[in-house]
């Protein structure tokens, strides 16, 4: 039985809602634009700003600015960093939830 999950092994830029929601979306299609995500998530461009700059500062995602024609075109992808730290957060939920279910 693995040893129970310390709080600090949790990784405070992915376990945030909005956060984990953009991690989670990006970790299955190659990128996503801005308004993809602000729709699929229900984020206001504002919210989608703050969060995606913090994943951005860590290293988690890509941002590419750029124009479609003469409209501007912001797109998001997971880095490789980004997709390592997703696997180590989905390995630790899943490891909660063998030790819930071990508890049984």
């Amino acid at each position: 039985m693995d040893s129970p999950v310390r709080p600090e092994e949790i990784d405070p830029v992915i376990h945030e809602r909005v956060r984990l929601g953009i991690v989670s979306a990006l970790a299955v299609v190659p990128e996503m634009s801005f308004n993809e995500l602000k729709e699929s998530l229900s984020l206001t461009d504002g919210n989608l700003s703050a969060h995606s700059r913090t994943l951005e500062e860590a290293g988690y995602i890509q941002i590419d600015k750029r124009f479609r024609g003469r409209r501007p075109l912001t797109t998001m992808r997971l880095t490789a960093k980004g997709r390592k730290a997703f696997q180590r957060y989905l390995a630790m939920l899943q490891r909660i939830v063998d030790q819930a279910s071990d508890s049984d």
